[in-house]
């Protein structure tokens, strides 16, 4: 019982701490900049915005095209269509229950391709490493644009990214050390999970395999170009962030790219945190959280309605084979 508590808490508390910065952020102005607000994100340019959408999709559609060429040196064949909608509905998916969908993008491959769960899962654990690898650039980037103003707001917000990327390198050195201990051992359940640990080693490998690793190194850029650019048009759909220099764009968007993770889909902390980059860096207040919103429901819509597709068109689709 109290297993499952943890369980659920863990699962809601940044739900929850999504709403409620959504509540505090709305409740803490007046009435009169809820409105101006409100009345800016009404007013914006909508065709920008329907280009930034369009522009998430086709990332998204990039992402599950590059996604082949790493199950296909292990021998597996599967469709553009199958991967795609396993992509949406994992994004989807970590909106309720953060982190979970790469383990369904995994189980849905699994279940309509046959590509065994832990191969998938070792494959999607690569394919983090090198989306980590190109947002550590991203980065490296922003900060030769703007190195003070960026260092001194994340330093205000104590966001620190390389403590995320040690974190997080300190993470994968546990699971290799984790994965020799079990190959050493005769333990029974340690056996079972030696099968699991192939599996994964297998799929985390298919990446030094690939055949077409300049076309993966491609689609890699081309997603995370895209990302910048649906992030960058949306300056255009607002009279006063229209002639936002670059470096500014790109600081928002990495601060963004840190927060996305700390709620369910970013909600509320990335509407806020991009918005305060863009105060911090002289943007008009109302119009620079107008910015973050638009660009926060934006990419929640390309996943809203594609994940949902997804949901329905996978059991269906598959059931017709």
């Amino acid at each position: 019982m109290k297993k499952k508590i943890i369980k659920i808490l863990k699962i809601s508390i940044p739900l929850f701490l999504g709403i409620f910065l959504v509540w505090y952020s709305l409740g803490s102005s007046t009435p009169q900049e809820r409105e101006n607000l409100w009345q800016s994100i009404l007013d914006a340019n909508k065709f920008w915005i329907l280009v930034s959408f369009l522009l998430g999709t086709i990332s998204h559609f990039s992402r599950a095209y590059r996604w082949k060429f790493m199950l296909e040196p292990m021998g597996y064949k599967s469709s553009q269509a199958n991967r795609f909608m396993a992509v949406m509905a994992a994004y989807l998916a970590n909106f309720g229950i953060p982190r979970s969908g790469e383990v369904l993008r995994a189980v849905t491959m699994s279940t309509y391709e046959d590509v065994p769960f832990e191969k998938g899962f070792g494959t999607i654990i690569s394919e983090r490493v090198a989306d980590l690898l190109i947002l550590m650039l991203v980065v490296g980037v922003a900060l030769a644009f703007q190195t003070d103003h960026l260092l001194a707001y994340l330093q205000e917000q104590n966001i620190k990214p390389l403590n995320t990327f040690l974190i997080f390198l300190g993470l994968v050195g546990i699971i290799i050390l984790g994965l020799n201990i079990i190959r050493r051992s005769n333990w029974l359940p340690f056996k079972k999970l030696k099968d699991l640990a192939k599996g994964l080693l297998e799929g985390m490998k298919s990446i030094l395999k690939m055949e077409q690793k300049w076309a993966f190194l491609f689609h890699t850029v081309f997603i995370w170009s895209l990302y910048l650019l649906m992030f960058f048009v949306i300056q255009f759909s607002l009279p006063e962030t229209t002639n936002t220099p670059l470096g500014i764009i790109m600081a928002a968007f990495v601060v963004g790219s840190f927060a996305v993770s700390a709620t369910n889909g970013g909600i509320g902390v990335y509407p806020l945190a991009v918005g305060g980059v863009l105060i911090f860096f002289g943007v008009q207040e109302n119009a620079a959280e107008a910015f973050g919103w638009i660009s926060w429901a934006t990419q929640t819509a390309v996943v809203l309605l594609f994940g949902g597709l997804s949901f329905i068109f996978l059991p269906l689709l598959n059931n017709r084979k």
